[in-house]
């Protein structure tokens, strides 16, 4: 992946504009991923893990050919460093994570429980390296651990599984931390450990699974699955994170938690509970609140500049 240069302010315009589409263009993609999972008529979860992981694998490898050329590519996958293994890891848990979530909790409660993922890189960050947390932050981190807190309520009457949401919570918490390791390594390339990542998780899922073969109708689910909604949208960020500030990128990632819900009531009938929608307004005006003033500030320093 090009370094992008600094550009002027028309310039800049336009490229942010670019990225903003692409960014919005993966977030779009990424919420379908609950409403494809739920067409699977698949009781092994690792089956689902090894194809889709390895579509993904495979779309993003040629992602990068096509783009940067083998020795191009070569170079990607050899500058990765430990960095770079630490993401791939992450993709590799998380990825495991979802398929298996929403075996036992909603789509709604994955999603809306994964939009935390900055309010927490926030608080890590805190932990981690001491970096001071503004009085929003810290009012908007307690209002997502509250949102989240409402939406596992529901895990204690026995409605839900408690897993399906333990197992989102640990798929924020991942992100969140991989987010702060690609701010203090700013030159780790998300494509090649993603690639990585995908491969990865499709070789463990191989020893796992009984079995590998699947229905021509299932094959194409999984086919789209693992290429447009997880590799395609994936592409499309790498490509376009680059373009714009990261609270604008944030920020229109929170598309994917306001559509997924939306796709799979349409399609799937899977409607959030009130408990649910409650939870999820209070993470998302508490995101949106961060990101927003965020975004602002970023504004202000490139005008600084």
């Amino acid at each position: 992946m090009s370094q992008v240069m600094p550009a002027a302010a028309g310039q800049f315009g336009a490229q942010e504009k670019t990225g903003a589409l692409l960014v919005f263009g993966s977030a779009f993609f990424w919420s379908f991923g609950g409403a494809i999972a739920r067409f699977l008529a698949m009781d092994d979860s690792w089956a689902v893990i090894f194809w889709r992981c390895l579509f993904a694998a495979v779309f993003l490898l040629f992602f990068m050919l096509f783009r940067d050329g083998l020795r191009g590519t070569l170079t990607l996958f050899r500058n990765m460093g430990w960095p770079g293994a630490v993401v791939a890891s992450s993709f590799t848990i998380a990825t495991t994570c979802f398929i298996v979530a929403i075996q036992y909790t909603t789509v709604a409660n994955v999603v809306l429980i994964q939009a935390g993922v900055p309010l927490f890189a926030a608080l890590l960050s805190r932990i981690v390296y001491k970096e001071r947390i503004s009085a929003l932050t810290w009012a908007a981190i307690a209002a997502v651990i509250a949102g989240v807190a409402i939406m596992m309520s529901k895990s204690f009457d026995g409605s839900i599984s408690p897993k399906g949401d333990a197992l989102a919570l640990a798929i924020a918490l991942v992100f969140a931390a991989t987010t702060v390791l690609t701010r203090r390594y700013p030159d780790v390339r998300m494509t090649p450990a993603a690639c990585t990542g995908g491969f990865i998780a499709s070789i463990i899922a191989s020893t796992q699974a009984v079995s590998l073969a699947v229905s021509p109708e299932q094959f194409a689910i999984l086919y789209g699955f693992g290429v447009f909604n997880l590799g395609l949208g994936m592409a499309l960020f790498v490509t376009g994170a680059r373009l714009v500030p990261s609270a604008l990128a944030a920020l229109l990632g929170t598309a994917e938690t306001m559509l997924s819900p939306v796709w799979v009531a349409i399609f799937n009938g899977e409607v959030p509970d009130i408990r649910a929608i409650i939870g999820g307004t209070l993470i998302l005006a508490a995101l949106l609140s961060y990101l927003g003033a965020e975004y602002l500030r970023q504004q202000r320093m490139l005008k600084g500049h």
